[in-house]
């Protein structure tokens, strides 16, 4: 069995990220360890009973849901790898099934708030980064990809490249452009032109410097200090639908391929309305 595994990741470095490979060899190899202690040491001898044992000692150690549906699609792609290549007669992991973890509601600020911590930035370019992120409610890899060239500020929009090298033109938004003219009026030279907000050496900003420029606006803004530059694309997301956005819309904007993923927002959107409502009816 652990030379089925390890030509599995073999094939697997060659289209997948360092980080999943990574991810699933650690799967793979606690997989291992249970075969051995059930005496199964070849693929052909592996049977959706073992494996539903498996996923019941994963529960017994108290593991959370989403840990176990990730440790489930790392057996399931193993198992049809193993069918696809003849190593097993059958794949027996593609009736497996576990309860779908909970997805928490996503955090994100009321419109006043987004206004406070917007206020609270140090400088031109922290009020950019935050107008930015959430006028075009962009992922913050995304924000700090963005080029120059990138920008249309006459028209309001920037060239986003997103998940999957999938681009879209998002719209940024009066509050982001006029923050971003601000911004580029003092913007201190630099040796690499192209990143639109640099560092104090003149780099590219990093996804981690604006992780802490955030909670540190935070922080002044007394605002939830749990959020995060993500959370202002909840917020985003969140305002529209709450100001009558359509959800195919407010997909395209997101850049999410599935709809699915969109409609965590309506969930928020629903709790809002129960506790306007909760508040304001006299048989609440």
């Amino acid at each position: 069995m652990k030379r089925s595994i390890a030509r599995y990741l073999k094939g697997l470095r060659e289209s997948a990220s360092p980080h999943t490979v990574r991810a699933y060899a650690r799967t793979l190899r606690d997989l291992g360890a249970y075969l051995d202690r059930e005496d199964v040491p070849r693929p052909r001898d592996l049977t959706h009973r073992v494996l539903r044992g498996y996923l019941a000692e994963l529960s017994g150690r108290g593991l959370k849901r989403s840990s176990i549906a990730q440790c489930l699609a790392t057996v399931r792609s193993f198992t049809k790898w193993l069918a696809r290549t003849d190593r097993a007669p059958a794949d027996v992991g593609r009736a497996l099934r576990t309860r779908s973890p909970r997805r928490p509601l996503p955090l994100h600020l009321a419109e006043d708030e987004v206004g406070r911590l917007v206020d609270v930035a140090k400088t031109p370019r922290d009020t950019a980064l935050l107008e930015t992120l959430y006028g075009g409610g962009l992922r913050v890899a995304e924000c700090v990809g963005l080029d120059m060239d990138d920008l249309e500020l006459d028209r309001g929009t920037a060239l986003v490249r997103g998940k999957g090298a999938r681009e879209r033109i998002a719209p940024l938004g009066g509050g982001a452009v006029r923050a971003l003219h601000a911004y580029i009026a003092v913007r201190p030279p630099t040796t690499d032109p192209r990143p639109v907000f640099l560092n104090q050496r003149g780099g590219r900003l990093t996804a981690r410097s604006v992780h802490r420029i955030v909670s540190d606006c935070a922080l002044r803004a007394d605002v939830d200090p749990r959020i995060t530059p993500h959370s202002l694309r909840h917020s985003f997301a969140t305002h529209l639908l709450d100001r009558g956005a359509d959800l195919r819309e407010v997909q395209e904007l997101l850049g999410h391929q599935n709809i699915a993923t969109t409609q965590i927002y309506t969930h928020v959107s629903l709790e809002r309305l129960k506790r306007v409502y909760e508040t304001a009816h006299p048989r609440a």
